[in-house]
Formats: C-alpha cells, structure tokens, sequence
C-alpha cells in the first residue's frame, strides 16, 4: 500500500478510538441525551485549566493565589473492573458513524449521502412501524382521560382499565411493587403456561424488569462469589451478546467461554459444553451456563434435543441456567421452531423439572413490537431456593421498580388481542407483515452474501442479525496489526469511511482464533438492505482487489 493511504488509514484508526476514549472519560448531560463537551481554550493556559474545573451551575472567580484541587475520580482511581468493560455494540465504530453523519448534515463530502447503521437491533429507528394497539394501550394507562374517547377501541380501553386498576392511585406514575405491577405478573404467567401448552406457572416466580439485560445483570449479582479457584465461573457461548462479558467484568466473575458449531449453523455441541467446563474448573467454580436462543449474533435456533441435552448436562454439574429468550417470536426458518427451556426442562421428568434452576428472560425490545425505549421485561425463576429468593426481592427493592410504562408495554405483549375482539384482524395483520417482513430479509441476507467471494454466511434461522464469516487476507492482518487493531475492526471500519456503512466486527462478540466475521441487522427496510448489501458486496471486492488475492481460493 502507498504510504500516503496507509497514514491516512491509522489517522481514521487513531481519531475513531481517540474519540471513543474521549466519550467514555468525559460527558455532560443534556435533556434529551448525552454529548461530548467540546472545550476550546481561550486565553491563557492557566485560565483554560480553570475553567475545566468549573461547572456550569457555579463558576467562582479564580485569583492568581486560588489553588485548584484535584478530581476525586479519575482514570486512575476509577473502578478496575468498569475500565474492563467493553460493549463493542456501542464501540468505537458506532461513535464514529455519529461523527460522519454530523459531518455530512454539515456539509462534509464523502463518497455516501448518508450513513447506514446496522450495528444494533433497534427496529424502530430503522423505520418498522410500532404495533398499533400496545401503542393504544399505553397511550390510555399515560392519559387517563383518552378513556372516554371513541377514537380508542374498547378492547384497548379494557386492557389499561386492567392495568390501572392494580397500579397506585391509578397512575402509570406512580412507583409498582418491586417484582412488578400484580396484574401484569399475573398476564405474564398466564401467558407463559399458555405459550408452554399448559406447563404450570405462578406469578410469584415473574419479576418485571427493566429490559432483560437487568434481569440477566441482577441474577448474575446473586451467583457470584468466592475467590481464587472458588470464584464463579459463567459459561458463555462464543460468539455472544456483549452484555454477558462486559456483566462478568463488572462484577469480577471468571468467564468461561463454550464456542458454538459455525460449520453446523452454530448450533451448541454438548461435548463443547464438557470441555469448556472440566477446563474452566482448574481455574475457577462454574456455577452458571448461559444460553441465548434464538441466537445473538448468530441467529441459530436450538433444537429440542440439544436442549434436552443441555438441561442434563446442567443437571449433572449442578449448573444454573440462565436462558435468554428475547427472540422467541423471531423465527423465520420453516424446519425451525422455538422451544423454551422451561417446557423442555418439564418434559424432561419430575427430577429435572424440580431441581435444575432456571432463569429464563423476555423483553419488549425484540420479537414483532420491538419497542426497545420503554424498556420493558421480565424473568420468570424457578427452583430458586426461598431464602435466597427473599433475597433476590430485597435487591430488586433496593431500585425500587421498573419503568411501569415498560411494564405495561409488556402487559401487552403476553396479553394481545383475541380473535374476535375489535383490534384483533389489525393487529394480526401488523404481526404477520412485521414477521414476514423480517423472514424475507433473512432469506435475502444469507443470500446475497454467500453470493460474494470470500464471505459464507450460515442460514439466519432467527433473531435479527447475520453473522457472516470473512476472508481478510493476510497483509490486511498484518496492516491491522502495525495499526494495533484487530483485522475486523480495520475492515469494519474501511467499510465505513468509504461506504457509510455502520457495523460491528466479530472480535467484539468473540469468534474462534484466526476467523474473523462481522455482525450486522437485518432491520433496515428491504431496500436500504438491498443498498447495505450492495454496498458491502462491492466493497468487499475491492478490499480483496486492494491487498492482491483476489484471484487466491476463498472458500
């Protein structure tokens, strides 16, 4: 490569992780969100430094025989194990997607007229359409007074009328119980022995949530303890949601990574799941195995006898499972179908089902609603021991209740309309062109990618994102590695500055040793999916073409 290029590329390098760096020491808040405070300095260097110590609610006027003090907290005295955390979903390349498309908004040139994010599974800002009647309802729980309109369906006036009645003074305003508003608990167990063809649920075992990643971070919180080689150990697949690993850190636990099968459609292989744990148990205490199905990022979906053998294996090691099921409306492959852990868990016999401890988690975030700001979600716990359950309702107290508009997002998630009342032939035509929608996406996804030399993409069976594996050719990874990044964050972020392109590379999901992938959603509109993929297609080519095989076999 020309030298010229190649500094150009380490400034695009430098200047993404600088801001990073940047974002994450030193914010202010505003209203409606969070910006970098940008700071010119202005007179001398003693007055600039003055004024970085000053705050916007009180500044003093300083004398030449003021003495500034020190910050209490800084980088150095920070929290280790916050340092440690990293949420690649949100990373460097995402911050500076945010700096080009300001710049394009100001004016700025590129060979792009606007910048595509495809880093996360939020299907409202990519343009899906909310469903109408959990909007319907909400609507009425927030202003009460909509209730004697004829604008709203009476279907919808029920079901606020429902929740109201359980939440105090019958405000959404008004804080819930801890584990959630009753009634909606009640919905949620309802909703759970049904979608589980009768397997029994109680309502004591629901807690609301805020999302599921509060869910997954508040029982991570209970299981984690000891020190050394006592220290708990949590099982995680690799490639997984970044949660999991920035959890672990924060809370000082010992991951232990099981990859899952790319060359089966990442399924999980219970010899993996042997050989991880008999390893992990030289070094720490495995105590907890998490499951993500339908899979993040992968998009697999789990078939009813590896679930089966998964089960016995944590019954055998005595293991607590916690099963991430957020996506369990998002499966497109017609050989597919999802199956909770808990009805296979039932299935399984009284010494399964009495015994083996299971955490299992749904959100609003996901699924055909996808309303991801109410932050809505629950867990439903079971075999949890009952004095450590008090204590679970004790940690849960102590941020005293989820958002009740999340809760009652979720309310209405598990509790939708019946055929025959008013909403029920709009709201099934919404679900169907949401989900259909979605399943054509995947077929076109996988399809166009395998298409292009030096990319295989395994079936998106489910979720919301691809995960296709890369060919980066070797004087890339060396280039990468002068450049001290990994070659997919260099490819991911080349895709960026020349396409507009926002994804997120595969080391920030972790991926096996000398692979490389990247992850992206299938969320944008059919068309601007078709624009991403072309894109992508013809970058990857030139990428190729630019460090010379792409005349070498790819696959």
């Amino acid at each position: 490569m020309h030298r010229l290029q190649f500094i150009a590329y380490r400034s695009v390098i430098a200047g993404a992780f600088d801001q990073y760096q940047i974002l994450s020491m030193h914010y202010i808040r505003t209203p409606c969100h969070i910006q970098p405070v940008r700071q010119k300095t202005q007179g001398s260097v003693e007055n600039y430094g003055l004024k970085r110590f000053s705050t916007a609610e009180a500044t003093v006027a300083t004398t030449e025989n003021d003495r500034i003090r020190g910050r209490t907290l800084t980088m150095e005295t920070l929290n280790p194990h916050v340092k440690a955390v990293e949420y690649a979903v949100r990373g460097p390349i995402v911050i500076k997607a945010g700096e080009i498309e300001k710049g394009l908004q100001q004016g700025v040139k590129k060979p792009f007229t606007e910048v595509i994010k495809a880093n996360i599974g939020d299907a409202h800002a990519m343009g899906q359409p909310p469903i109408t009647f959990l909007r319907q309802v909400v609507a009425l729980c927030t202003c009460p007074e909509l209730l004697d309109s004829p604008i709203f369906p009476e279907d919808a006036k029920l079901r606020a009328r429902h929740i109201l009645q359980d939440c105090g003074g019958n405000s959404l305003g008004s804080y819930s119980a801890s584990q959630g508003v009753d009634c909606i608990r009640e919905d949620i167990a309802a909703y759970i022995e049904q979608r589980d063809l009768g397997v029994p649920a109680s309502c004591d075992d629901i807690f609301l949530t805020t999302g599921a990643s509060d869910g997954i971070m508040t029982i991570l919180k209970l299981l984690v303890s000891g020190q050394g080689r006592s220290r708990t150990g949590v099982m995680i697949p690799i490639p997984q949601y970044p949660l999991y690993s920035a959890a672990i850190s924060e809370l000082e636990a010992v991951q232990v990574n099981y990859y899952l099968d790319e060359d089966n459609c990442w399924a999980l292989d219970v010899n993996e799941l042997h050989r991880a744990f008999h390893t992990a148990k030289q070094y720490c205490n495995p105590r907890v195995l998490c499951i993500i199905n339908p899979g993040n990022p992968t998009g697999q979906v789990q078939s009813k006898k590896c679930i089966e053998e998964v089960l016995h294996f944590a019954y055998e090691e005595k293991l607590f499972v916690l099963s991430d099921e957020v996506y369990q409306e998002n499966v497109y492959s017609p050989d597919c179908q999802f199956h909770s852990f808990k009805k296979v868990l039932y299935e399984m016999g009284a010494e399964y089902f009495n015994n083996v401890e299971l955490a299992s988690f749904h959100s609003t975030s996901k699924g055909y609603t996808g309303e991801c700001g109410f932050r809505g979600g629950y867990m439903e716990v079971i075999n949890m021991d009952p004095e450590v359950k008090a204590q679970l309702v004790k940690l849960l107290s102590v941020r005293l209740c989820p958002p009740v508009a999340g809760q009652a997002a979720m309310d209405v998630i598990v509790n939708p309309p019946r055929p025959g009342e008013p909403s029920f032939p709009k709201f099934l035509e919404e679900k169907t062109s949401v989900l259909g929608a979605l399943a054509e996406k995947a077929k076109l996804t996988e399809r166009t990618l395998n298409a292009v030399p030096g990319i295989t993409c395994s079936p998106v069976q489910g979720a919301m994102y691809a995960f296709p594996r890369i060919f980066i050719p070797p004087r890339a990874v060396e280039e990468a590695k002068v450049l001290g990044v990994t070659p997919d964050m260099l490819y991911c972020l080349r895709l960026l500055e020349e396409t507009g392109i926002c994804i997120v590379p595969g080391s920030g999901f972790g991926q096996k040793e000398g692979t490389y992938h990247f992850r992206m959603t299938i969320l944008p509109s059919t068309e601007k999916l078709k624009l991403l993929l072309e894109k992508v297609q013809s970058f990857h080519i030139r990428f190729l073409q630019e460090y010379s095989v792409i005349e070498e076999p790819l696959r």
